[in-house]
């Protein structure tokens, strides 16, 4: 039986009276990469955002590694090993790649005290310095390590905002649209990034995407949601073949597409 990640239980999330989100339960347990798919205004960030502690439910819990932390903040969810990356990058451009990853680990460490990088003790430094330098290399950006942010592609800025978070040493990571703005090779890339960290290091990772491609190559399990309500759940080829799902949500193309996108076969025989 898989180690719990993160679970949502009965959620609902109510905004002025009108609904967001209605009875949804979810499970992304860890080793597993789980996909969290669906339209514009579906209520996927909006239980991004319950399940980081951001927004209070009207209903429901959630639990973090098997305890309940539907009552605590974004800082005891980050301290107990939950970390996420947002749909628009949140980086400090003027700084080099390495110290961005580096505050990943930084924050961790400090918690809530503000003055940590003038108490610091010599084995706290090592350790930011050897995560950064672990986060670097398995997202493949080592080489940018003394570059400004500023001077990056889009494409590297999405994978320093993961090497940061996986530099944090959270081992349960809400990963919000990681492919916004990438091209295809570099959502390849980062794909691979995202299978290793699952496969190779055991980390559990719920997925908000709309590269259908990628969430179709990529994902282990897959929850559709449709006008803030549960539809589907299943694996990406059982998505794929879902009547339901075709009807309220992707299309016949569409799903005819990633099949041939996620078959090298093209289809054929």
């Amino acid at each position: 039986m898989s180690e719990p990640g993160i679970d949502v239980a009965d959620l609902t999330v109510r905004f002025e009276g009108n609904v967001a989100v209605d009875t949804v339960s979810l499970s992304a347990p860890m080793g597993r990469l789980t996909g969290l798919i669906g339209p514009n205004g579906a209520g996927k960030t909006t239980t991004f955002n319950v399940c980081s502690g951001l927004l209070r439910p009207a209903v429901g819990r959630i639990s973090l590694f098997g305890v309940d932390v539907t009552r605590r903040g974004p800082a005891a969810r980050a301290r107990r090993g939950l970390g996420r990356t947002f749909q628009r990058m949140e980086l400090f451009t003027s700084m080099t790649v390495g110290e961005n990853v580096a505050l990943g680990r930084e924050a961790r460490l400090a918690g809530s005290n503000p003055l940590w990088q003038q108490m610091a003790t010599r084995r706290q430094r090592t350790t930011v310095r050897e995560s950064t330098a672990e986060a670097l290399e398995v997202c493949g950006i080592t080489g940018l390590a003394a570059e400004t942010v500023q001077s990056l592609s889009t494409g590297q800025r999405r994978l320093v905002e993961l090497a940061r978070v996986y530099a944090g040493d959270f081992r349960m990571l809400l990963l919000d649209e990681p492919s916004s703005g990438l091209d295809h090779a570099e959502s390849e890339h980062l794909g691979r990034i995202l299978r290793s960290l699952v496969e190779d290091r055991g980390v559990g990772i719920l997925l908000v995407e709309h590269d259908m491609a990628l969430v179709m190559n990529v994902c282990d399990y897959l929850y559709v949601l449709d006008f803030g309500r549960l539809v589907f759940q299943g694996t990406p080829a059982e998505t794929q073949a879902s009547p339901i799902v075709r009807a309220a949500y992707l299309g016949a193309e569409d799903l005819m597409e990633m099949a041939d996108l996620s078959d090298p076969t093209g289809g054929e025989g």
